[in-house]
């Protein structure tokens, strides 16, 4: 299991780094070590004039996997734009509670709660809902103790406050591990669930050039499935 972020990709605009489960993407309340923190800090190390880390996109704490960050103000621009117009596109892998269908599209209107951090599925017609839309396929499905449990390649095709969480509670496969979203598993304690960013494709803001970053996770539940052997 990764407990350390790991350096993915890095050039003088910007750097694609791996988040472990259970650390924050940014400072937070809690004051432990952060994605932005590190970045700042190995940037330093390595003697770097004037560093600067710029936050484009978020994974929730509980989740890891790969997060792209600009290191000019000038790229947060680029990079922003890109993400709005889905042209950062974003694969997770997941584990869910449940036979899923081989493939689906989920398409709900999301409604966060500002108070309680969470976000529910709504009528399209309540106030300040978001349309929120992804794609899953079933890559694997497993059996333990008379329970099915099916590994998801999930495509996030809009970015809403717990989306994956949120949409595949709703849809009866709920993610392993998720005590906020899964009933099933309440009673669970740990700062991590079984969704990962593994994948990001996207054109370079500067260069053009074609970017393919992927990265596996290697922590529980997903080494019970033989895909990843």
């Amino acid at each position: 299991m990764i407990k350390q972020p790991i350096i993915l990709y890095e050039d003088e605009f910007l750097i694609c780094a791996i988040k472990p489960a259970g650390i924050p993407t940014q400072p937070d309340k809690t004051g432990d070590m952060d994605m932005v923190t590190f970045l700042n800090q190995y940037l330093d190390k390595g003697q770097c004039k004037n560093s600067y880390i710029g936050l484009i996109h978020r994974l929730d704490r509980p989740v890891g996997g790969i997060l792209i960050f600009s290191k000019k103000k000038n790229i947060d621009y680029k990079l922003s734009q890109m993400l709005l117009k889905n042209e950062i596109k974003k694969d997770y892998l997941s584990v869910v509670c449940g036979d899923a269908k081989q493939k689906d599209t989920l398409e709900n209107y999301l409604l966060k709660n500002g108070k309680t951090n969470l976000s529910c599925v709504v009528d399209k017609k309540i106030k300040n809902a978001k349309k929120s839309v992804l794609t899953y396929e079933k890559l694997q499905m497993i059996k333990e103790e008379e329970k099915y449990y099916s590994l998801l390649k999930i495509t996030l095709l809009t970015g809403r406050h717990h989306q994956i969480r949120v949409q595949l509670s709703y849809a009866g496969i709920p993610i392993w591990g998720d005590t906020k979203y899964n009933v099933l598993q309440k009673w669970q304690r740990g700062n991590i669930i079984a969704l990962w960013a593994y994948q990001l494709t996207f054109k370079h803001p500067i260069t053009n050039e074609d970017m393919l970053l992927k990265y596996f996770p290697e922590n529980d539940p997903f080494f019970r499935f033989t895909i990843f052997e």
